[in-house]
């Protein structure tokens, strides 16, 4: 498993993940043009999570680069779901955004009504700091959800125990 720049060639694949009936409600598709700008942007990274060199999730970062020394986890999605993989994605998105973003905090939102997210970054070591309630409009929905605000600090990671190994 290994992250790597996207690729305009991937941005079929970030958007297919996105109109997914399973994520619609919860991820945000934008178009070719706001992926390259990520893309290149230097307060923004967007990778690509490659398993046996396939494409095999996403993930988006900002604010990197602010004063503060936090950086957002804005989106992040896998091609399936399922055997440890969300645990082991989120943990290698939590070590980039330290190890080589140099963060001082990882922080990212979920939607109240994603459990299974709000459960894999809790498992990942994020704790919950806040709830903004009937806060964000889902159009696939077609009405508002709560979003859930979970961080990590720097020596909270330092502190983590290293994951299990997957079995075989």
């Amino acid at each position: 498993m290994s992250l790597r720049p996207a690729l305009p060639a991937d941005f079929a694949f970030i958007r297919a993940l996105a109109q997914r009936p399973d994520y619609a409600p919860f991820i945000t598709d934008e178009d070719e043009g706001r992926l390259a700008f990520y893309a290149t942007d230097a307060a923004h990274r967007l990778l690509i999570w490659e398993e046996g060199g396939r494409s095999a999730g996403f993930a988006l970062w900002a604010e990197i680069g602010d004063p503060s020394g936090r950086v957002e986890l804005r989106r992040l999605g896998l091609a399936e779901v399922g055997g440890g993989r969300g645990l082991g994605f989120v943990r290698e998105l939590t070590d980039y955004g330290f190890a080589v973003l140099g963060a001082r905090k990882v922080w990212l939102d979920a939607s109240g009504e994603n459990l299974r997210a709000q459960k894999v970054y809790e498992r990942a070591g994020y704790r919950l700091e806040g709830r903004l309630v009937d806060h964000w409009f889902r159009p696939s929905l077609g009405r508002n959800v709560d979003v859930m605000l979970y961080g990590i600090l720097r020596s909270e990671w330092e502190a983590l125990p290293p994951l299990a190994a997957p079995a075989p």
